[in-house]
């Protein structure tokens, strides 16, 4: 955010699980971005760590961790630690995107073919954090991800395409679309492929899916919309290659071209904005169509004040209890 330091968004992150802890919401989730001087998610399992310790019932996720970058045993070990400081309360949402440029992705990892074995880092993935043994003939065979407990992380599939539904629903994983990244676009067709290909396992009989979408709501429509501006400018940048820190709502017009303004016209007639009750119909409705489990919201304001009274005029619209 402009004028403010990428520190104090972090601890305001800390901050804003507790908050949701408070109002009775069921998960919070962080994501991991790399080299992006706006969104500062570079390390989501250290994140999670510090919320483990301020927060006592919330589910804490990533959303998710990119494990093309990484070791399988790695994450499942970093994981198990953090099943242990919150046990029973660890999501382990996994994507194969790199969340970051092409140059940042080598550097992470110098294998430039690493996501072509996504489906066999995630299998690996569910192995070691649920404590089973991998089978002989596997590199891994004998190798076990510690701390050991009665409790393990639950592991997610994230996606924006079909690709992950499929992966999901062939490996019996939760699944949670990425919304707020489409705009919705191949959602449904995402998620009836996921249901259509569901096949059961151990931690998972039937499909579960959810969605994550951009929302803001406010005491009124009017002030929803205005708070909006920031992100429509910060998205409207993004897409023409220039990304900055959101700027303030009294800040963030600019003269937009022609191509933009029909952009920014399509994204304010899809968008979640408004009074709660207006935001909490659209989330019922979109729910209902999709025969979603749950809705994940991702609320991106200006003023950290603005987005936690959002999230608490949310949970009380949707009658959420602590």
């Amino acid at each position: 955010m402009a004028g403010r330091g990428q520190d104090e968004s972090i601890r305001q992150t800390v901050a804003l699980s507790q908050w949701a802890e408070k109002l009775g919401y069921s998960r919070f989730w962080v994501s991991e971005h790399h080299a992006h001087p706006s969104i500062v998610g570079t390390a989501p399992e250290v994140l999670m760590a510090a919320i483990a310790m301020q927060t006592n019932t919330i589910r804490i996720g990533s959303a998710g961790v990119m494990l093309p970058h990484y070791s399988s045993l790695k994450v499942a070990e970093q994981f198990r630690v953090l099943d242990a400081l919150a046990p029973g309360r660890i999501d382990l949402g996994v994507g194969r995107a790199p969340g970051s440029d092409g140059k940042t992705a080598q550097l992470l990892n110098p294998d430039r073919y690493a996501s072509e074995n996504f489906p066999q880092q995630v299998m690996e993935l569910q192995a070691w954090v649920k404590g089973q043994p991998m089978p002989v003939g596997h590199p891994g065979h004998g190798v076990f991800a510690y701390p050991q407990s009665s409790t393990a992380p639950e592991v997610w599939m994230l996606g924006s395409s079909d690709y992950g539904a499929q992966l999901a629903a062939h490996l019996g994983l939760p699944y949670a679309f990425a919304w707020f990244i489409t705009d919705g676009q191949g959602a449904d067709q995402a998620l009836q492929m996921y249901r259509d290909t569901f096949k059961a396992s151990p931690s998972l009989d039937k499909p579960h899916a959810t969605v994550c979408v951009w929302a803001l709501a406010a005491d009124s429509d009017e002030e929803a919309w205005h708070l909006f501006k920031s992100r429509a400018r910060w998205r409207m940048d993004r897409n023409s290659g220039r990304i900055g820190p959101m700027l303030p709502p009294d800040q963030a017009d600019r003269d937009y071209s022609q191509a933009e303004q029909m952009a920014l016209q399509a994204m304010k007639a899809s968008a979640f904005v408004g009074s709660a009750r207006n935001v909490a119909d659209k989330l019922r409705a979109m729910a209902v169509r999709l025969e979603l489990d749950e809705v994940a919201v991702i609320t991106w304001t200006y003023d950290p004040q603005a987005q936690m009274r959002s999230y608490e005029l949310l949970a009380e619209e949707f009658k959420l209890k602590p």
